[in-house]
């Protein structure tokens, strides 16, 4: 069997089947180590994730408003960004490391854990988001009862089990072999079950949800434009646009991974073969999972963008704070006055 090269980007890949990996040098093509740039892409992505999704947090959970159901679905958005964006520096130092994995098996798995079950989480996420604007928009009578604050909990706490769920095959057949970091499948069968799993409910059934909804979000705003915008519907149209910019974002940062994963997955098991289309996904299989990673720092990028309510909600925290500081400052001075005025009567 032909096996992909441990300098893949094994944090999404499937890359071997397990058998004997210290055999593949004989019939295997040949393929370049991933150049040192890719670790500093990974830490630079690392970094701005990290930086821009915890201030996308601290505006939302620090803002005296309550919480919308608009707003929680992006937190929690914001919140799996976060976490995998974390999750990467471990693979900047594999990077360095040549994909020699220094962090022993437990991390392993848990670190791909972490990306797979987040990256799962994001599209749901998304998917809920979506979901809210159609129900906002094509059915506003069920306004009331599909978009309550409780009701966007309980989704998301179903969101955040089910991604835990999908990452079970990472969980149990990640491990460290020849100080590489892969995810071992004992054979074909079990290698193309999982990942027909996954392709079905980590792209397919959500992209169609997704796009199903997108239609007729799109047409319920033609209709709208065509009788003219009052205030609520202006407000509507607003949240909707950052809802589609960000779904546009990340279908153009997601379906070319999903699509090359598909493809990597059967050069794996050798329903396609040919050294020159496995040199051809091993550089796309590259280009497109750290195209994927990006969308995380890219969604914080959006909110302050073309958000206006997330615009609103930052101005109104400064102004909170600026208030504030301006109130303690106050405070002092008052009390350091009070304190001078005190000794002044004691000195007399």
């Amino acid at each position: 069997m032909a096996h992909l090269p441990t300098s893949v980007p094994t944090n999404f890949s499937t890359t071997a089947v397990n058998k004997d990996h210290n055999s593949t040098n004989g019939t295997d093509c040949p393929l370049e180590k991933s150049e040192e740039w890719m670790a500093i892409y990974i830490w630079l992505i690392a970094v701005l994730g990290i930086v821009f999704n915890v201030f996308v947090l601290t505006v939302f959970y620090l803002h005296k408003k309550a919480f919308t159901v608009a707003e929680i679905y992006l937190s929690n958005l914001a919140a799996a960004d976060l976490v995998l964006v974390s999750c990467l520096p471990f693979w900047a130092v594999n990077a360095t490391h040549n994909y020699k994995w220094p962090f022993g098996d437990h991390l392993c798995r848990l670190v791909n854990l972490g990306i797979n079950m987040n990256a799962c989480c994001s599209i749901y996420f998304l998917v809920l988001i979506v979901m809210d604007r159609y129900v906002a928009l094509v059915h506003p009578l069920s306004h009331d009862r599909f978009r309550r604050p409780k009701f966007a909990k309980l989704c998301c706490l179903l969101v955040w089990g089910f991604g835990l769920l999908l990452g079970v095959p990472i969980l149990y057949f990640r491990e460290v072999k020849g100080h590489h970091c892969h995810i071992n499948y004992p054979n074909d069968t079990i290698h193309l079950l999982c990942e027909g799993i996954l392709i079905i409910f980590k792209f397919i059934l959500p992209i169609s949800i997704i796009t199903w909804c997108t239609v007729k979000i799109i047409q319920a705003l033609k209709n709208r434009s065509v009788e003219g915008l009052n205030t609520q519907q202006n407000t509507d149209h607003k949240a909707t646009t950052l809802v589609l910019v960000v779904l546009v974002a990340f279908l153009i940062c997601w379906v070319p991974f999903h699509l090359i994963k598909i493809l990597v997955s059967l050069q794996a098991v050798e329903i396609l073969k040919g050294c020159d289309l496995q040199a051809i996904l091993h550089i796309c299989n590259q280009i497109f999972t750290y195209l994927a990673f990006f969308n995380s720092v890219l969604n914080p990028i959006l909110y302050i963008i073309v958000g206006k309510n997330f615009q609103k909600k930052v101005q109104e925290l400064f102004s909170q704070q600026s208030i504030r500081r301006t109130t303690i400052l106050s405070l002092t001075s008052t009390r350091s006055n009070l304190i001078s005025s005190v000794r002044a009567n004691d000195v007399c």
